[in-house]
């Protein structure tokens, strides 16, 4: 097997060979303390407030140019080997700024600028995908990772909208297609570091991967980096081994086959709801409202998923309309409900050794109606209170099936087989869910903490479930307008 020591990327369009001081050393701490690029800034240290977004460029299995928009203070440097990144330093070549920057200055969208750096990459990484004149929709989407104390957004908004009004500065992406081309060329093979006790792999293959994880079964397994990122920068934990599933082209395809849309576990979450919301688009707005576009560019659906968090928005939707998992130990694969994945808190039914490999999603149901709901404190780039998720199938004016699932609720995203059973076989009525709602309370002893209260959780699935019979009727607009009238 051929094994390479030093990470090769390109920085602000030079090539770069590193040896990191650890392997879980973040972009962050690279790019300001040794680079001395200090324009990239450090507010949170967990991808919350996107001061510190860079826009990274990488090629696909096809071959295609990916641009994206990522946090650098929670990506572990290893995770840029055989990829480009610009900072805010390289915009202004020539003395002239970026279409990016001129608008922020002509909309006045900078105030104390500390937020501006980072504003202006997603801006920047918008015009690198095209969308030099966006939509306020499409500026939202692209924007949403970055917060702002100063401004009130609506400058930053017009400039995310304009960028168009200026003459061109296009990037030469041919010229970096063969530049990353030629690095996937010559670095063939698995990178292997060894740093301050801790040692990083970077299989290339689902087969190696798996014997790693079989011969190294503590280690910790590495997608996107959005949750493990925060055990270094938040808990400061030292992780002694680490396993990158990012290098591994098999585990990033999304498929459909046997009925059903097959995602690799290095697929990240923008692509994986994308292909979710193409068959089901009622979770449209549960993909848009999953954190932010910088952290669904470096995250991974099934990371998610294999993470087990009783509040992870994905687990209850993927839970009702009856997805599985592939889990593998060494080369044996196994295919599995995904609600019998997770036994208790932070416990699931995965040997020492055994990975997620992919979600089984099965594809779209003429007859099936599908909803599904995330209450938390704010809109945007918050953590659920509750996430529920329905899929009904009504045959004959009766339920001849029905699955219900929420997160928030338990220990772990779980089904409600009391509700569940109140509903099958009986007329779709308002009698019928009302039952239902009552049995919810035999399903879940929701706990009270930070996001919202016991009694507060009850109610909301109780009442979540009385919306999704009121949408699925045809009732909503009704029972609106009742309400002004009253």
């Amino acid at each position: 097997m051929n094994v390479r020591r030093v990470i090769r990327f390109y920085l602000n369009g030079v090539l770069h060979e590193v040896t990191p001081h650890s392997p879980t050393q973040t972009v962050l701490q690279y790019l300001r303390e040794e680079r001395r690029l200090t324009g990239t800034k450090e507010g949170c240290g967990e991808g919350d407030c996107g001061a510190c977004t860079v826009t990274q460029a990488s090629l696909a299995a096809d071959g295609r140019l990916v641009f994206q928009a990522i946090n650098a203070c929670i990506r572990f440097l290893p995770t840029l080997d055989g990829k480009a990144v610009w900072t805010v330093e390289s915009l202004d070549e020539g003395g002239a700024l970026h279409p990016a920057q001129q608008a922020m200055v002509d909309h006045h969208g900078s105030q104390c600028g500390f937020c501006t750096p980072g504003f202006i990459m997603s801006m920047y990484t918008m015009y690198q995908n095209g969308h030099t004149r966006a939509a306020r929709h499409e500026a939202l989407d692209h924007l949403s990772g970055n917060l702002c104390r100063c401004t009130g957004y609506r400058p930053i908004i017009d400039a995310a909208c304009g960028m168009d009004a200026y003459p061109a500065a296009r990037l030469d992406h041919d010229e970096v297609r063969r530049q990353l081309q030629a690095l996937r060329d010559a670095d063939a093979g698995m990178l292997a570091l060894e740093a301050a006790g801790q040692t990083y792999f970077a299989p290339t293959t689902a087969d190696e991967l798996a014997a790693l994880y079989e011969r190294h079964p503590d280690a910790v397994l590495l997608a996107g980096g959005t949750d493990v990122g925060l055990w270094v920068t938040k808990q400061l934990k030292i992780l002694p081994a680490v396993i990158y599933l990012g290098d591994i082209a098999e585990l990033d395809r999304i498929e459909k086959r046997d009925g059903a849309l097959r995602i690799g576990a290095a697929a990240s979450l923008n692509d994986g709801y994308e292909a979710l919301v193409a068959e089901y688009p009622e979770a449209h707005e549960l993909w848009k409202r999953f954190a932010s576009m910088p952290i669904r560019n470096s995250g991974t659906l099934v990371g998610n998923v294999a993470n087990g968090s009783p509040i992870g928005d994905s687990a209850p939707f993927l839970i009702a309309i009856g997805s599985s998992v592939v889990l593998r130990k060494g080369g044996r694969r196994r295919e599995l409900p995904l609600e019998d994945l997770y036994l208790d808190y932070r416990k699931q039914a995965r040997e020492p050794g055994e990975f997620v490999e992919a979600v089984i999603a099965p594809l779209r149901s003429p007859q099936c109606q599908v909803a599904t709901y995330k209450l938390s404190k704010r809109f945007d780039q918050d953590i659920s209170a509750v996430c529920s998720a329905y899929a009904l199938v009504i045959e004959q004016d009766r339920v001849a099936s029905v699955r219900i699932a929420h997160g928030g609720m338990a220990a772990t995203s779980k089904r409600a087989c009391h509700a569940e059973k109140a509903l099958l076989g009986r007329e779709w009525t308002e009698a019928s869910v009302a039952d239902a709602m009552q049995a919810l309370d035999r399903d879940y002893q929701p706990l009270t903490d930070m996001r919202a209260s016991d009694d507060y959780r009850r109610k909301s699935a109780r009442n979540l479930l009385y919306r999704f019979y009121l949408e699925s009727t045809g009732q909503t607009d009704a029972r609106i307008q009742m309400k002004r009238v009253s």
